[in-house]
């Protein structure tokens, strides 16, 4: 990285690739007339990724995980909190700029996040564009004959355009422009919810793939939790806004200690018919809260069987109770 980029006490080889400290990203909410409300998307959540680790992001539709994503490259301006790559923090459009460099994301819908008006060749090739990576329109044509050869499509395939291209594909193509800088940390935007299941394992397999071949990390954000599971090296739970429990893959289904995990994780298809039938679905009474109306304390409380006045009081503190295994939970002893 530029030496303009602050440096932390984080600087040094120990650092965590990409590190998020108590991260926050409101948006105000139109109420009335001259009246507005802080919609709380995120937060103030705290992770860390290290370098070829994946770490799955999952939780119910609206909690904050695409949010956490985009914010986390400041695609949004965050609204309070801190992100650092490398150890560096990201504070200045010159950081963002040189963090854009490495970093870059896989969006959730391939039919929307692809120009219409471009051609193969040119939506691969517009990173490449943006960070003057080339020295000659021929090394231009290498570099995305090859990027589309990674992600197997074929070279007739780059001068046709987005829309004759199937589901699958049109990610594939994604995929092969969020490669062109040739990053080493992808924010993967819920990439496979949008297509068929037998494709959807074509490019679970892909994703690995890279990974090992080019040493990438990723945050991968999913509902899918047997996709995540797969997947992750580590996965975290979130509820409303808020990170309720984060721990090695294995042992988040393992052993997941926040009732709202264990429900999440209760409700994942087992495809053995006499495991199924002897597992106990925690079904969760009410509906999810409103962000712009979130409850105080435990934002979970609301549909948590075990909440007690100490959950409407106050907010429990993300804290490690085993190695490596983080859960918010006032009430953990009734729990397990």
């Amino acid at each position: 990285m530029n030496d303009e980029i602050i440096k932390t006490p984080q600087d040094n080889s120990e650092a965590p690739l990409v590190e998020v400290k108590n991260l926050k990203q409101y948006f105000n909410i139109n109420t009335g007339l001259f009246k507005s409300k802080p919609l709380k998307a995120v937060d103030g959540i705290s992770f860390t990724i290290g370098e070829g680790e994946t770490l799955g992001l999952v939780g119910e539709s609206g909690c904050g995980k695409t949010t956490v994503g985009r914010t986390l490259l400041h695609l949004y301006k965050p609204t309070a909190g801190e992100v650092y790559y490398r150890g560096n923090k990201i504070v200045t459009p010159h950081d963002i700029k040189e963090f854009r460099k490495h970093a870059t994301m896989v969006f959730q819908d391939p039919y929307s996040s692809l120009n219409p008006r471009m051609t193969v060749a040119d939506i691969i090739g517009e990173p490449l564009d943006i960070h003057n990576m080339y020295e000659s329109k021929a090394e231009r044509q290498e570099k995305i004959l090859e990027l589309m050869d990674h992600v197997g499509l074929n070279s007739e395939h780059a001068s046709r355009y987005a829309h004759e291209f199937s589901g699958g594909q049109r990610q594939r193509i994604g995929i092969a422009r969020a490669l062109a800088i040739n990053p080493d940390f992808i924010v993967c935007d819920e990439p496979v919810s949008a297509l068929d299941v037998s494709i959807q394992a074509q490019i679970i397999n892909m994703f690995d793939e890279l990974q090992e071949k080019i040493g990438l990390s990723y945050l991968f954000i999913a509902h899918d939790l047997l996709v995540v599971r797969h997947i992750s090296n580590r996965i975290a739970v979130m509820y409303l806004g808020k990170m309720v429990e984060l721990a090695d893959a294995t042992e988040i289904y393992d052993h997941p200690l926040h009732p709202y995990s264990r429900a999440l994780i209760s409700a994942v298809p087992v495809p053995d018919p006499n495991i199924a039938k002897a597992n106990q679905r925690i079904a969760l009474g009410g509906d999810i809260p409103s962000p712009l109306n979130a409850p105080s304390g435990c934002p979970f409380r609301t549909r948590c069987p075990y909440a007690t006045e100490q959950c409407a009081a106050e907010m429990p503190e993300f804290k490690e109770v085993y190695k490596g295994h983080f859960v918010a939970c006032h009430n953990l002893d009734k729990v397990n």
